[in-house]
């Protein structure tokens, strides 16, 4: 329904409203027909104490009933520094890191060298705050990461069979906004998990379901290669060539859907915050912070179970032992303990790095990646980035490149493309090799990965990274 009509329901203006849309959205899952749902809501309006313990339109009418505090009085902070690596950054994300630092909430924060513009804070933005959440700092696509599988193969495998893995990406992934299984859906454990965590994530569970080990659109992927393991890596596997496979996505439609909701109930606690500021609202801990990490801690069980769903079946396909796994993922937010208190750490387009914390570091299409050790440093609140970063925007590489140019550049360097839009050609982004020697006092690299088969979504696809 929309506001208007909400409205005309009875039902008061404020975050009431952003309740009620989600009820609604619960109200259709159960089934609710429309005549059925405009009585429930009216009879809500009218006495919403009734309500309370309702299962579909409880945390409404909690909310109507006892309403959240009026705003608490604070003072922007000023002049509160934050360390920087990398110089290919351009000023916009860096006015965006100073604008998260202003907040009262924050207590450290660092800018990675993959670093580029984005909603609220900037990707490869790491914020620490104390006692709060920001929806907008964890980002849309909460949990999003990457997977490495590497097999007991000779890289070799992709040459001498290129049709074999070009049909098990098509067979296997599946991609696009919208993307959504069809026909029988995989089983995972996380769809025995509470998803009544939050007032709304019981909605959620059947998209989330038809999405289950899906990869989205952007700059998700999955691609086929060969990984040079270094010597005194720290796996236990030999040094040498094998072939491994990669995929990057998040939680999909359920985790945007997440972040739109609590991103408007912080906005709507913070009505007096700077126009700059409003996507950086934060939401209490001890109030509905809690409701929304315990969404949040669900959306990246479920995004870990979509590479986890993928990945089982291309290891079916390939038929072949696996030498190792690595997951690592970003957009995310950690409880860690830092100078002696604990902190809330948003890792936005930014990566986990203590002290022997491996993760994977992806470059571009063509571009390679890298498998990497932490070093833990301090200052970088033990993060680094969380692949190459974007050197333009999205029409800027539409307008400067053409598919004929791609193509040629792919077929240099010896990669077979599948699909993809133009926005994620590989002059968009950072030298991956100039971010890796900018953050060589954050990460170790132990192997290195070059992609040679990639599908992404195909050209036009509404990016959702």
């Amino acid at each position: 329904m929309h506001k208007r009509e909400l409205l005309k329901l009875g039902l008061p203006c404020g975050a009431a409203i952003e309740a009620a849309k989600i009820a609604c959205e619960k109200a259709a899952a159960a089934g609710y027909s429309k005549a059925r749902l405009r009585e429930a809501l009216r009879a809500l309006a009218a006495e919403p104490a009734r309500f309370t313990s309702d299962p579909v339109f409880g945390a409404l009418a909690r909310g109507i009933v006892a309403p959240p505090a009026e705003e608490a009085a604070y003072a922007l902070q000023s002049g509160l520094a934050y360390a920087v690596w990398g110089q290919d950054i351009d000023e916009p994300a860096h006015q965006q890191m100073r604008n998260a630092c202003r907040l009262p909430v924050t207590i450290a924060a660092a800018l990675m060298p993959d670093a580029h513009v984005g909603y609220g804070l900037p990707i490869g933005g790491v914020l620490a705050t104390e006692n709060a959440v920001i929806p907008y700092a964890v980002g849309v696509d909460i949990a999003c990461r990457v997977k490495l599988t590497v097999f007991d193969l000779p890289p070799d495998e992709l040459q001498r069979k290129p049709a074999r893995f070009e049909s098990i990406l098509e067979r296997d992934t599946l991609f696009g906004v919208g993307g959504a299984w069809r026909g029988r859906r995989p089983e995972h454990a996380v769809l025995d998990e509470d998803w009544t965590v939050a007032p709304f994530t019981a909605a959620l569970k059947d998209l989330a379901w038809s999405q289950l080990g899906t990869s989205g659109s952007g700059n998700h992927f999955v691609e086929f290669g060969e990984l040079e393991l270094f010597a005194g890596n720290p796996l236990g596997v030999s040094a040498g060539r094998y072939l491994g496979v990669v995929s990057h996505s998040g939680s999909r439609g359920s985790g945007a859907r997440t972040c739109d909701y609590y991103s408007r109930v912080a906005r709507e606690l913070h009505p007096s915050l700077p126009k700059e500021l409003s996507y950086l609202a934060w939401l209490p801990l001890d109030g509905v912070g809690a409701e929304y990490w315990a969404a949040m801690e669900l959306m990246g069980k479920y995004a870990s179970a979509n590479h986890d769903v993928i990945h089982r079946k291309l290891v079916r396909s390939v038929g072949a032992e696996v030498l190792f796994q690595i997951e690592n993922h970003h957009n995310f937010a950690w409880k860690e303990t830092h100078g002696g208190r604990e902190l809330i750490v948003h890792r936005k387009g930014a990566t986990p790095a203590g002290r022997g914390v491996l993760g994977y570091i992806p470059g571009s299409m063509t571009a390679p990646g890298y498998l990497v050790e932490g070093l833990g440093d301090p200052a970088s609140l033990d993060s680094a980035s969380h692949g190459a970063g974007r050197r333009m925007s999205r029409v800027k590489a539409r307008e400067t490149t053409r598919w004929s140019h791609l193509r040629a550049y792919l077929a240099e360097r010896g990669v077979r493309l599948i699909s993809a839009g133009l926005d994620e050609s590989p002059h968009a982004y950072k030298d991956i090799d100039a971010v890796m020697q900018a953050q060589s006092s954050l990460v170790r690299p132990v192997a290195r990965f070059q992609p040679r088969l990639v599908k992404m979504a195909p050209d036009g696809e509404k990016p959702e990274d």
